[in-house]
């Protein structure tokens, strides 16, 4: 029946395409039917991953009859949150009306005008305890668009009136010491003394949270390192000890049951994480995950893995994932969500890259190597107007969905570190031109059209909401330009990441469980310039073996810039701009570093005694 999800991009779209259900992908035409026929338009949200979007699937939408019914009233369309965040965000944001239960699949109902006036998620096909069954939603939608339509159009417009106001912006742009302590503090207030990680419910990885502890770590809160020390080896709970991959969280408090999709967003985080704390195993393990199982054969990363899968021939809810290695080889492996997406590769390329470049792991490098010349060369345009990226592709076909911050802030930040990792200063020019096509003025935006539904609805929200499980595209933008300033010198840079900061920290520094990775570069970038470290070879020589490069790699800290690259290289960056590698040479024919705080320097070193000494007392 839903014909046009046949040849979708997304294969959460294209596993509906069987369904009775005569499903629309998004787009003004769908909205352009609903206007014809003048019904309302129901907006279901999810992605292949999604549990209890699959259950909705089975139960509902494979309903011959409810499906007649649902294609006499209404326009169905089905969205990929993953191949449209933007609006994944709009209506999430439009849910929270209704409901606090927010998360998917996301079941909205929507004027012809993309209006929502009313949203839940997941509904049964029979009524359970106080959860109506989904017949019963749609007689209620029914009734009250047919009979109370004046009530209707007012909610949703008083929704989008809601949604268009932007708060007011923080004029200090950055957080004081006593912002970032009392974030801490609300954050520590929330630790499970009994079974460790964030408060009495399901536990996640929280990752983002993770981050700004570590980040306020680095900058002498030993409380604040103490906690997110603390906070990783509870999330180590999640990982697979077979495969290596992090679950996405776990369902009770004590961390059992997990749930037991693996996606990329959070392994790569995870990764950061260890790469941070010098968790070696982690890193090895997760680093297995993302190259064995979510790797494609062009090298770029899949979005996610399932929790479901066959298990003897049975369907099963994480069968596989409770069987040993051997077990797992006579069964077949959960489905891969193969969507390829711009801004989660640039994040995992950043992830592998930092990670390689620290533990000597020079096949990591050569992975983010080879994923970023994947995306660059499928994902990347140089259209008339500048520089485009478009934001998925699966199997070669790619999706027309708009590119967003999330895209060119993780791209940009993965090939900075990419570009420090194997000295390639091109990775480095090319981020700096993502970056520089977000600056609008005062504001960070990602170029080229908006969304054309949501930016004719006026439920368009600015983009930089919270970071939930990962960065927001803004708080990635904000990263990006932070560390180009690091290693320009340019204040430019710095600005922009205040820029995109600065509409974000009204509602951080209040609820900092749900912006970690905003508060972490705005720590970041209120302490000024990190800390950074070139060791310079001459060329020729392997850098693998050099003792000074060891000495580096061992006395590795978070939140210091380390490049280990040849001479010639280290000249290509400063012909570029990156002032940081100006005049970086090696010393009588030996491998020199030199270590740097805000462009001023110490006197470069190739000894790996003096260097290991410098470094001892900076940690």
């Amino acid at each position: 029946m839903a014909e046009r999800l046949r040849d979708a991009v997304s294969p959460y779209l294209a596993a509906h395409a069987d369904n009775p259900v005569d499903w629309w992908p998004w787009g003004e035409e769908a909205f352009a039917e609903a206007a014809r026929r003048d019904v309302p338009v129901l907006v279901s949200i999810g992605y292949a991953t999604c549990h209890w979007c699959h259950v909705m699937a089975r139960e509902s939408f494979s309903d011959p009859a409810l499906a007649r019914e649902l294609n006499a009233r209404f326009v169905p369309i089905k969205v990929d949150r993953e191949e449209h965040p933007d609006v994944d965000d709009a209506f999430i944001a439009a849910a929270s009306a209704f409901t606090q239960q927010l998360g998917w699949p996301l079941t909205a109902f929507a004027t012809a005008g993309a209006r929502v006036f009313y949203a839940g998620t997941y509904y049964p096909p029979q009524p359970v305890r106080d959860v109506p069954s989904f017949r019963q939603i749609l007689d209620a939608v029914t009734e009250a668009w047919t009979r109370r339509r004046d009530e209707v159009e007012a909610t949703g417009a008083a929704i989008a009136q809601a949604l268009a106001a932007r708060p007011e912006p923080d004029a200090r742009a950055l957080p004081s010491e006593t912002d970032l302590a009392e974030a801490v503090a609300a954050i520590a207030a929330l630790e499970d003394a009994r079974h460790g990680g964030l408060g009495t419910g399901p536990k996640f990885p929280n990752a983002p949270v993770i981050a700004f502890l570590a980040e306020r770590g680095r900058h002498g809160d030993a409380a604040a390192d103490a906690l997110g020390r603390r906070l990783h080896a509870a999330a180590q709970a999640l990982r697979d000890p077979v495969e290596g991959g992090f679950f996405r969280y776990a369902v009770r408090r004590d961390w059992t049951e997990p749930h037991y999709e693996r996606m990329l967003s959070d392994n790569a985080q995870m990764l950061d994480l260890a790469v941070g704390f010098g968790d070696v195993d982690a890193a090895d393990a997760v680093a297995g995950f993302l190259l064995d199982v979510l790797r494609r054969p062009d090298g770029s990363f899949a979005s996610a893995q399932d929790s479901e899968s066959l298990v003897d021939g049975r369907r099963s809810e994480g069968g596989y994932y409770a069987l040993d290695a051997a077990g797992r080889a006579r069964q077949p492996r959960p489905a891969v969500d193969a969507k390829v997406l711009t801004g989660l590769n640039g994040i995992a390329v950043g992830a592998l890259s930092d990670a390689g470049l620290r533990f000597g792991r020079a096949d990591w490098v050569r992975a983010a190597r080879e994923a970023a010349g994947t995306v660059i060369e499928t994902l990347v345009d140089r259209a008339p107007e500048g520089l485009r990226l478009r934001r998925a592709r699966r199997d070669g076909r790619t999706s027309d969905a708009v590119a967003t911050l999330e895209d060119y802030g993780g791209l940009a930040g993965g090939l900075l570190r990419l570009a420090l990792a194997s000295g390639d200063a091109e990775y480095a020019v090319l981020a700096r031109e993502l970056v520089m096509a977000c600056a609008a003025g005062d504001d960070v935006l990602p170029p080229g059209r908006a969304d054309p539904v949501l930016a004719r609805s006026g439920i368009r929200r600015a983009e930089g909401g919270s970071d939930g499980a990962s960065p927001s595209g803004t708080v990635l933008v904000a990263d990006a330009a932070a560390l180009l300033a690091a290693l320009t010198g340019d204040a430019g840079h710095e600005r922009i990441a205040e820029s995109a900061l600065r509409p974000v920290l009204p509602a951080a520094l209040p609820a900092p469980i749900a912006y970690g990775a905003a508060l972490a570069v705005a720590s970041r970038v209120a302490a000024g310039p990190a800390e950074q470290l070139v060791i310079v070879v001459p060329d020729g020589q392997d850098a693998s073996v050099s003792p000074l490069a060891a000495r580096a790699r061992e006395r590795a800290a978070p939140g210091r810039t380390l490049s280990i690259l040849a001479e010639t290289q280290a000249r290509r960056f400063a012909d570029a701009g990156f002032a940081l590698f100006a005049e970086r040479t090696p010393i009588g024919g030996d491998p020199a570093a030199y270590l740097c705080e805000g462009f001023a320097c110490r006197l470069p070193t190739t000894d790996p005694g003096v260097l290991d000494a410098l470094l001892r007392g900076r940690r």
